[in-house]
């Protein structure tokens, strides 16, 4: 079976076949013999409510405010949650110690109860953990992981050392808003052999006042192709690692904030180089918080920085979709099979992200 192809017109709206027969995992998951750097995709099983739920900090310190935000959340999904033993711990900036960080990630994946794990919120520091992470214990104990932003390089990783499906979605501290929790329940809980993303209508709107909010194609067209990516810098920070994002064939989807224009003029061009976004099935941008310049330097604008980027790519690519550092955002789940339909404006994921 192909692991993409370009749509045409004719063709589109056929879904792809079905793959090959599931093989026997233990923890209630299901694998497809379908090649993630030479392993099975492993899918979790999917989030009930009732089910118990892990709550850690892999990343950046989190205050006690946050915490209990975090937990009113996930009980609002219907879940019970526990903290890792080292949640409220802080060195500098990171939530404790990369042993400690390691120890409560570890936990959450061994313990049978824990039937889903969530990054409360991201920061820095996660790429840390990478190294000393026992992939053998997540591959046997496969679960739901969530986050974003940071929590990109754990995806990473986790991804491409197991084949195991992971969610960038929002965060324990996130604004859980109608569309967000609409789009978790969907792929988390409610499990479908297809589900279509349709933007968000609330960031449609705002993009009357903030144009990185205003969805743009940049390159037209239909794909088909694994979704990989995450936050830029992370993505970026990963290249030319063992834990990389290998997007040959893949749906890219990349988002950051806070990044000035050149920095993100670089680290595309860094991507670029190190893999050709042409090899990719499609280049998905989300949007980019807090990505102007705002120094009185010369500098070129996020969407000029954006254009000059995409001026070379022969594969569908846009900019402006409703993931990234946003109040309402979609949950995009690590190795699912996905279409981009750059005429629609959506992101229709062609198999069940959960058994």
């Amino acid at each position: 079976m192909p692991e993409h192809r370009i749509v045409n017109r004719r063709a589109f709206g056929k879904l792809l076949a079905a793959g090959t027969g599931a093989l026997a995992l233990p923890a209630a998951a299901s694998v497809q013999a379908l090649p993630i750097k030479g392993k099975p995709l492993i899918k979790p099983a999917r989030l009930r409510e009732g089910d118990l739920v892990g709550l850690i900090t892999p990343s950046g310190h989190v205050s006690d405010a946050k915490i209990e935000k975090s937990i009113r959340n996930l009980e609002s999904l219907g879940l019970r949650v526990r903290t890792g033993k080292y949640i409220r711990e802080g060195r500098g900036n990171y939530a404790g110690t990369v042993a400690q960080r390691l120890e409560d990630l570890h936990a959450m994946f061994a313990d049978p109860d824990i039937k889903g794990i969530w990054a409360a919120n991201g920061g820095s520091g996660s790429i840390a953990l990478l190294p000393q992470i026992d992939y053998t214990l997540i591959a046997q104990h496969p679960k739901v992981f969530v986050g974003y932003s940071d929590t990109t390089a754990l995806h990473l990783a986790i991804h491409s050392q197991t084949g195991l499906v992971t969610f960038h979605g929002p965060l324990g501290v996130s604004t859980f808003s109608d569309y967000s929790v609409r789009q978790l329940r969907a792929v988390l809980m409610e499990p479908q052999s297809a589900w279509t993303i349709s933007m968000a209508e609330e960031n449609r709107a705002k993009a009357q006042t903030a144009p990185q909010f205003l969805m743009r194609t940049l390159r037209a067209g239909q794909a088909e192709g694994r979704l990989i990516g995450g936050n830029l810098s992370l993505v970026a920070a990963l290249s030319g690692t063992r834990y990389g994002a290998d997007f040959k064939h893949k749906l890219l989807f990349l988002e950051d904030i806070s990044e000035p224009p050149y920095k993100v003029d670089r680290m595309l061009a860094q991507l670029h180089m190190a893999g050709d976004f042409n090899s990719a099935a499609a280049v998905m941008l989300g949007i980019f918080e807090k990505c102007e310049a705002t120094d009185n330097e010369p500098s070129l604008s996020l969407a000029e920085t954006i254009d000059d980027q995409a001026a070379a790519l022969r594969v569908p690519a846009v900019y402006g979709y409703s993931f990234g550092h946003v109040a309402h955002q979609c949950t995009l789940p690590m190795g699912v099979m996905a279409r981009l339909d750059t005429d629609a404006q959506t992101v229709t994921l062609l198999e069940s992200a959960c058994s």
